[in-house]
C-alpha cells in the first residue's frame, strides 16, 4: 500500500531523513522507533504531505503522492498528529465531523451517513459519553482520543499516527493500540505509527523500523530488530530483552550500568 524509495527530507541545509526506503503492506502495522530527534515524526509528516521532500518517491497504492492534491490525499490517509491546538469552543461532535470534510458536497452538507460514521468513530475510542462537551474542557488524553476519532471518521485505507499514546493513561494506551491493530487486521488498514515505548511496539506492531539520525538502521519483525545489543547501542543504556511471561511478545527492561 505504501512504497517509499530513496526519500530525503531537508529542513533548510540540514538533511533530516536520508535515503529512506521501505514498503508497508495492506493490513500491516509498522512502528517507527528511535531516539528523540531521529526523524520519526518527520517521516510521518512527509507521508502526509506536510513536510516537502528533497528527493525520492512516495507512492500509495501505486500512485505518486506528489501528484495528488490535498483533498485526494485526505480520502486516502488520515493523520493523528503528535501535538495540535484544538479550537476550544468546538464540541467533540463538531471536531469529529470534520473528519468527513473530504466527502462533503460543494454545499458542505452533513448527511445521515456522515453522522453515523462519526458516531461509530467516537464509540470506537470510548468518547461518545462526552461528545457534547467543549474541546477546551477536555484533558490531554481525552483530546488525543478525539483526534483519533476524527481520523477514523475519514474512513481512509491508511492511518498515520505520531506518538498517539502521549497523555493517555495505561487503560487508554492499551485500548488505543488494540483498536488500531484490530482495525488493521479486520478492515485491512495500513498503519504507520511512531512510538517511543519499545514494549508497546513489540506487542502491537507487525514490523518495526528503527530510525537513528534520519536513517533506517534496522527493519523487520520486533523479534528480529529489538535485540539487546542494538537497543543498548542506540539508546546508550544497557537493556535486557526477555520473552514475556504471559504473552507471545518481548519484554524490554533497562539494566543497571
Amino acid at each position: 500500500m505504501i512504497e517509499i524509495k530513496n526519500l530525503n527530507v531537508a529542513y533548510g541545509p540540514r538533511l533530516v531523513l536520508k535515503n529512506i526506503s521501505l514498503d508497508v503492506k495492506t493490513g500491516e502495522t509498522l512502528a517507527l522507533l528511535g531516539p528523540n530527534g531521529s526523524g520519526k515524526s518527520t517521516l510521518i509528516r512527509a507521508l502526509s504531505g506536510v513536510a516537502p521532500t528533497a528527493s525520492g518517491r512516495l507512492c500509495l497504492a501505486g500512485r505518486d503522492l506528489a501528484g495528488l492534491d490535498a483533498a485526494k490525499r485526505a480520502r486516502l490517509m488520515a493523520v493523528v498528529p503528535q501535538t495540535v491546538s484544538l479550537p476550544p469552543a468546538f464540541t467533540v461532535w463538531e471536531m469529529v465531523l470534520l473528519g468527513r470534510t473530504p466527502y462533503l458536497n460543494f454545499l458542505g452538507q452533513i448527511s445521515a451517513k456522515d453522522e453515523e460514521i462519526a458516531r461509530g468513530a467516537l464509540a470506537k475510542v470510548d468518547a461518545l459519553s462526552f461528545a457534547e462537551r467543549r474541546v477546551g474542557e477536555l484533558s490531554g488524553g481525552e483530546q488525543q482520543r478525539v483526534l483519533l476519532a476524527r481520523a477514523l471518521a475519514q474512513a481512509t485505507p491508511v492511518l498515520l499516527l505520531d506518538e498517539p499514546t502521549t497523555h493517555l493513561d495505561l487503560q487508554h494506551q492499551i485500548g488505543l493500540l488494540e483498536l488500531v491493530r484490530n482495525l488493521a487486521r479486520e478492515e485491512n488498514l495500513t498503519v504507520v505509527i511512531a512510538l517511543h515505548d519499545l514494549n508497546l511496539a513489540a506487542r502491537y506492531a507487525d514490523r518495526v523500523a528503527l530510525i537513528v539520525d534520519g536513517e533506517i538502521k534496522a527493519l523487520g519483525t520486533p523479534k528480529e530488530v529489538l535485540q539487546p545489543e542494538m537497543i543498548s547501542a542506540i539508546y546508550h543504556w544497557p537493556v535486557q530483552v526477555l520473552p514475556h511471561p504471559f504473552l507471545d511478545t518481548l519484554l524490554i527492561l533497562p539494566d543497571a550500568k
